[in-house]
């Protein structure tokens, strides 16, 4: 596997593979708003200084997560890996990497939200050694609050 910074023109690449891990959270109250996200309106956030990291497979894009580099840390957000291929360590080398980014960044601190109802991302993260820090409610325009905690590991 090859993970490699992803760079505004990929932009459709960083969306499908989005789409396509997120797809399964369609039925969720309310579904993910990465669902709502457009081609457009990821290059426009890489354009605003986004980046994101995509994961290849024989050249064939797999996975990819996407982030910030804030005063308090990296803050990682979207890790979507193509769902024929989650379940082998792919999110884990994604976020192998982040570590590896942060440390040449100089930041010490991983951060990242996840709905509480997503489970698996919670016992992912906390396998790797992230730690629940708080809890909040979204409140969404549609009158719909959603729980999520809010992660970080210490580099």
């Amino acid at each position: 596997m090859v993970i490699n910074p992803a760079t505004t023109s990929e932009a459709a690449v960083i969306h499908n593979l989005m789409i396509q891990a997120f797809l399964e959270y369609k039925h969720e109250t309310p579904p993910s708003s990465a669902l709502d996200e457009t081609v457009q309106s990821v290059s426009d956030a890489l354009g605003k200084g986004e980046k994101a990291l995509i994961a290849y497979e024989e050249n064939q894009p797999v996975g990819m997560v996407r982030f910030q580099l804030k005063n308090e840390g990296l803050n990682f957000y979207r890790l979507s890996v193509i769902p024929e291929k989650q379940g082998i360590g792919i999110a884990k080398e994604l976020l192998k990497s982040l570590e590896d980014y942060a440390n040449k960044a100089e930041l010490s601190t991983i951060l990242c939200k996840v709905r509480m109802t997503v489970q698996k991302n919670i016992q992912l993260y906390s396998s790797l050694g992230y730690a629940v820090y708080d809890e909040d409610v979204v409140h969404k325009p549609n009158g719909i609050n959603i729980k999520v905690v809010s992660m970080k590991k210490k580099l």
